[in-house]
């Protein structure tokens, strides 16, 4: 798939959340609109695929607006974002990023992101949540390590299943081997790190799988697409090939059902460590 790449000016970068994302955090944060990772296994079942208002009748993975001025519009925001987070939603907290993944391959040419922390590090938030789906958050482990100490910081690393393939689709953005040599890497700079089994894609060996996540990772989080893609009954995933995919390798693991069993499986061997759906993503684990 060919990817047209371009570069734009924003007025503003941190969006109020509402919806799915209301209790996790206060803000959210895209670097990028698109995500080139559309054409990878992660982009199959990614619930911005259906929204317009993001893909523009586009297809997803096809295109990748570059916000050039990221950096400088947070620094314009940053007083009265925090200031309304903190009054409205008790803390300033971003979600870096819902509807693209900040670690793409083209950051290491633009640095979108890699100027973003910069300025986070000056001006930073109470709270920050990467989310990706790639190894490359590891090379930004010193600026990391820098927020940490300057705010409640979460990396979270989607690692779906113990599986680098499903049958009939692409592969990962990243290796599941080299997304846990991530988390550990991070972790062990005494970074906090989440593994966020999202959605839960058919587990080989669930048991040395939670196992690896419970070396690798602080806590683990376990979202379905039913309930996790956004609609009420997973019927945005239900229009794409992941579903198909997933039942020809395991046929339970497309019913909610399947989760519940991972999530008892993790418990048992993570116990106080595991998140299910939103309550996970927003920091709060079962007891």
């Amino acid at each position: 798939m060919g990817v047209t790449v371009c570069t734009a000016e924003v007025k503003s970068i941190l969006t109020r959340t509402s919806g799915y994302l209301k209790t996790v955090a206060s803000h959210s944060l895209q670097p990028y609109r698109g995500c080139t990772f559309g054409g990878a296994l992660c982009g199959v079942g990614c619930y911005v695929r259906h929204n317009r208002f993001v893909t523009r009748d586009r297809e997803w993975g096809s295109f990748l607006e570059v916000r050039v001025n990221a950096a400088d519009a947070y620094r314009t925001q940053y007083a009265a974002e925090r200031d309304w987070a903190r009054r409205r939603r008790g803390r300033f907290a971003i979600f870096l990023s819902s509807s693209t993944d900040p670690f793409l391959p083209q950051e290491d040419r633009f640095g979108v992101t890699r100027s973003v922390l910069d300025a986070m590090i000056a001006q930073a938030p109470d709270e920050l949540i990467l989310q990706t789906h790639t190894h490359r958050v590891a090379a930004h482990l010193d600026r990391c390590r820098q927020l940490a100490a300057l705010c409640d910081l979460r990396c979270h690393i989607s690692i779906e299943s113990d599986r680098d393939r499903l049958p009939g689709l692409p592969p990962p953005a990243s290796p599941v081997r080299r997304r846990f040599e991530a988390a550990r890497a991070l972790r062990r700079a005494g970074i906090r790190v989440v593994v966020t089994v999202s959605p839960l894609l058919p587990i080989g060996d669930p048991r040395a799988f939670f196992r690896e996540v419970a070396e690798s990772a602080d806590a683990v989080v376990i979202d379905h697409f039913i309930e996790g893609d956004g609609s009420r009954d997973g019927s945005r995933t239900a229009r794409t090939a992941l579903p198909a995919a997933m039942a020809l390798v395991d046929p339970a693991s497309t019913a909610l059902d399947y989760r519940e069993r991972m999530v008892a499986v993790a418990r048992e061997i993570m116990p106080g460590r595991v998140g299910v759906s939103i309550e996970g993503f927003a920091g709060r684990f079962l007891a």
